[in-house]
């Protein structure tokens, strides 16, 4: 029996379904966090447009108002293309629209409307035993996505364990694309969130607050942390009605599209400047360079770059996470022994999610290589590899720490440093 790919991250339900006839009216209505983020202010300076999203999920379906002209299905090439348009769970339709929907119909209101999507289909567990055999492995589908002129790529999806997986991963990496995954829900990290050079994605509420689910799954292996419950998706692949879901693969989604936003804006940055601005412009309650262990960086805010037409990325060609991405998936993690992460999860009791993981920001992930090619990316390397292991890990749950997700108002996520 051939090996199942990936598996698509639960879209679990919460509460009613909306009626078929009031969905569309509603859906944006559910979208707690476009306000905080200023979407429309973001918008008057970038929609995303020109930015090109790979969808690597259950399928996208062309189809649904908030999606029509916004799936580039053409550009998948015919060796991976099989069905990329059927969506048999309403997965990666929810993911596409998140990311790029128009809202048209009333539907999702994608944070990057101006973007497009290249949809891939891949195998899950959730297909007939035929339908598997004609699917894409997961490490085809993101080949083909680096050859091709997407920027980024979104990977809500988990099971990426083999080799030829953690090949294909390296392989995006050298083409200069930005992978984002999501860290899981399940209480395990999810593949290829865990491995160097993909950007891990966990989860909060709309008080802010890290989800207990991605907090239990992370386990130190997010870089950023987006919205991810009571977020409207579709219920199910009949597409008739959306829920209000929870999940980590819906933060991953919202961080495509932040990223979205942000190389629009900036043609020509470089997937280390782009990965650069979204750590760096995270709203957060401790030092940049003491990544929380159950938020890493920080909520994603895109408005300050796109707030500041003078903004610096730093340089080109250096890994701003070039001390995780050199090494394997424990230095990902931040080189955190267990006894470091059961005391600091132990030392927060609500809601989380993780930290210092990698990022798809070098230009070349060759063995041994550090992603950086000048005396100061080698400078901060070194003195990011003097951090004390003890110092950086931050458990959600105790001293509130401010987090400013629009630039104006806070709200409060709990940190508390384990010492």
């Amino acid at each position: 029996m051939r090996a199942v790919g990936a598996i698509v991250g639960t879209l679990a339900a919460v509460g009613v379904g909306l009626a078929p006839n009031a969905a569309a009216a509603d859906a944006k209505s559910l979208q707690w966090y476009l306000d905080p983020m200023k979407t429309e202010q973001m918008w008057k300076v970038s929609t995303g447009e020109g930015v090109k999203v790979a969808v690597i999920d259950s399928g996208v379906n062309a189809n649904t108002p908030s999606l029509k002209g916004q799936v580039l299905a053409d550009e998948v090439p015919k060796s991976v293309s099989y069905r990329a348009t059927v969506d048999y769970s309403g997965h990666g339709t929810s993911m596409a629209e998140l990311i790029a929907g128009t809202g048209e119909g009333g539907g999702i209101q994608g944070l990057a409307p101006g973007a497009k999507i290249v949809p891939y289909r891949v195998q899950t567990f959730d297909q007939s035993n035929d339908d598997i055999g004609k699917t894409p492995l997961t490490h085809q589908a993101l080949r083909a996505a680096a050859d091709s002129d997407a920027k980024i790529i979104n990977m809500s999806i988990g099971g990426m364990n083999s080799d030829e997986d953690k090949a294909a991963v390296k392989y995006a990496a050298s083409k200069g694309k930005l992978l984002i995954a999501s860290v899981g829900n399940d209480g395990v990290p999810n593949a290829p969130a865990i491995l160097p050079y993909v950007v891990g994605v966990g989860a909060v509420d709309s008080a802010y607050e890290l989800t207990e689910f991605s907090k239990k799954s992370s386990h130190g292996f997010a870089d950023l942390v987006a919205p991810g419950k009571d977020v409207p998706t579709w219920c199910d692949e009949k597409f008739r009605s959306y829920c209000k879901s929870a999940g980590t693969s819906q933060a991953a989604a919202l961080v495509s599209a932040s990223a979205a936003l942000i190389w629009s804006a900036h043609p020509d940055w470089t997937v280390n400047q782009v990965t650069r601005a979204l750590l760096d412009t995270a709203g957060r309650g401790w030092p940049k360079d003491e990544p929380s262990m159950y938020a890493g960086y920080g909520m994603i805010r895109p408005r300050v770059v796109l707030a500041d037409p003078n903004y610096d990325a730093g340089a080109p060609d250096v890994d701003p996470l070039a001390k995780v991405n050199r090494g394997d998936v424990l230095a990902k993690a931040g080189a955190r022994d267990a006894g470091n992460t059961e005391d600091a999860d132990k030392a927060g009791n609500s809601s989380s999610a993780p930290s210092a993981s990698a990022s798809g920001a070098s230009q070349s992930p060759g063995e041994g290589s550090t992603g950086g090619t000048s005396a100061a990316g080698s400078n901060a390397e070194a003195a990011a590899a003097d951090d004390s292991n003890s110092t950086l890990w931050i458990a959600l749950g105790a001293a509130a720490a401010v987090i400013v997700i629009g630039g104006a108002g806070a709200a409060v996520l709990r940190a508390r440093r384990a010492r």
